[in-house]
């Protein structure tokens, strides 16, 4: 397990054309979008980096974040840990023009000065993993599951109303009223 801190910008062209691979860990409570997302502020995020180049030399970074946090469950509202983590291929590139012009299966990772702020970069992978929704287990869940019955409910009486569109079968023709 990784203890050393993450550098917080890389030269993001230069360590790919060198092949470099980065690891360090982030605290959750430094990353200032992602620690709104949780219920606690525990959590060393596990980052490694690796830049490389590919066959149409392009600049390339694998992007692997990993790391344990609480959440708060929609159903009961309490916390509950969550294991969030992801691995991505992103192309380096200046310019929006760039982006638009790489193949679908690299997403675009603009960099528009020489350095690159690697912990905005892991905090964009956190927040795009995050499931949509979190919730404890059925059975771990404080938040009783109500079911729906098919049959309707004897002590509701049922009330007749009148049908809205009867003044539209008057106005028809052919009928005399």
């Amino acid at each position: 397990m990784l203890t050393e801190p993450l550098p917080t910008t890389l030269d993001a062209r230069k360590a790919a054309a060198r092949g470099v691979s980065v690891s360090g860990t982030i605290k959750a409570l430094d990353l200032q979008r992602f620690r709104p997302l949780l219920a606690g502020d525990d959590g060393d995020i596990q980052v490694h980096l690796t830049f490389s180049r590919d066959e149409e030399n392009r600049y390339l970074v694998n992007v692997a974040v990993a790391v344990d946090v609480m959440v708060t469950c929609q159903r009961c509202l309490e916390p509950m840990s969550t294991h969030i983590a992801s691995e991505n291929i992103l192309a380096i590139v200046w310019t929006d023009e760039q982006a638009a012009h790489l193949p679908r299966h690299l997403d675009p990772l603009i960099v528009e000065e020489e350095a690159c702020n690697l912990w905005d970069l892991a905090e964009d992978e956190l927040i795009l993993a995050m499931p949509p929704y979190s919730s404890h287990g059925t059975d771990e869940c404080k938040q009783i599951e109500t079911g729906f019955s098919a049959e309707p409910d004897e002590r509701v009486e049922q009330v007749e109303k009148p049908n809205p569109f009867d003044v539209l079968a008057q106005l028809k023709p052919g009928n005399k009223h």
